[in-house]
């Protein structure tokens, strides 16, 4: 699995871009890609979890433009090894 940082600016950008981007994360979420996302509580950034190989996650935030919106910066990718949770794919 892999983990995603994000660091959030209020730009009206990120605003604007936010619905379509989330309908993407709701299809991967549905064929089993995206295992969480959501944004910190304080609306400072966000964490996502992808049951994805990395090559897989590099086409998917080149492929949600979200990712390259004003006021959105990717801070992380991590590989993430959960002991309890979803099983991994």
């Amino acid at each position: 699995m892999l983990i995603v940082e994000l660091a959030f600016m209020p730009t009206p950008e990120r605003l604007a871009a936010r619905p379509a981007h989330r309908a993407l994360l709701g299809d991967l979420s549905a064929d089993g890609r995206l295992v969480a996302a959501g944004p910190w509580a304080d609306d400072t950034g966000a964490l996502l979890i992808f049951d994805v190989e990395r090559e897989d996650l590099d086409r998917i935030l080149a492929a949600d433009p979200y990712y390259r919106t004003p006021g959105v910066d990717i801070t992380a990718i991590r590989p993430w090894t959960p002991l309890f949770g979803p099983p991994h794919r």
